[in-house]
């Protein structure tokens, strides 16, 4: 009994280790950050009604929104912070919030600052609605993956961001525009989520 209870921990003990230094090998594998994202990443883009009618699609348009922030970050806060293409960048950024405010940006950018982040990866992203009063407010709770410049992982935090959908109407039709209203939202607010997104 005592010999299967060694060889049972030794085995526990082997796949712990293992597991340990397949995650802390885990390597970025996405596109290199480049001015492509600049170019892509602008905010233009409207979706019509019918696009929004799924809780999928609103995942999936979302989850392309935050992705498309934490790139623009990334590539901010790795350069110089006082060139034109950084002031390009920081446009670009701003871009994705309905209200144009530095401190929007002020506790994402210096959590990748003091991290050292080079690249960001958004998964496992959840929207929910929330009454507050009379208003219904739309949050999007995510994990982040951080990466160094040799694309080594280095953490992975749990974020929620609060947006929205303004009707920007084109040539007769109800269309709307993507516009995040607080970005690390932090949950000392006292707002409860009543149900999920439908």
């Amino acid at each position: 009994m005592k010999k299967q209870n060694k060889i049972y921990y030794w085995i526990l003990g082997i796949t712990i280790v293992t597991v340990t230094v397949v995650s802390c090998n885990k390597k970025y594998e996405g596109d290199e950050n480049s001015i492509e994202v600049i170019r892509n990443a602008n905010n233009n883009g409207t979706y019509s009604k019918t696009k929004l009618d799924s809780l999928q699609a609103i995942n999936l348009i979302t989850t392309q929104k935050v992705q498309d922030l934490l790139d623009l970050s990334a590539l901010y806060t790795s350069g110089n912070k006082d060139t034109e293409i950084d002031s390009v960048i920081y446009t670009q950024m701003q871009a994705h919030f309905l209200l144009k405010d530095s401190s929007n940006l002020t506790p994402l950018l210096k959590e990748m600052d003091s991290l050292k982040v080079k690249f960001a990866k958004v998964s496992k992203l959840t929207t929910s609605k929330t009454v507050k009063e009379n208003d219904t407010l739309d949050f999007a709770n995510f994990d982040v993956e951080y990466y160094d410049n040799k694309r080594t992982y280095i953490t992975t935090v749990n974020r929620k961001a609060q947006y929205t959908l303004k009707a920007s109407p084109v040539k007769f039709q109800k269309e709307f525009k993507f516009y995040f209203t607080n970005f690390y939202k932090k949950d000392s607010d006292t707002i409860k989520t009543t149900k999920p997104a439908n």
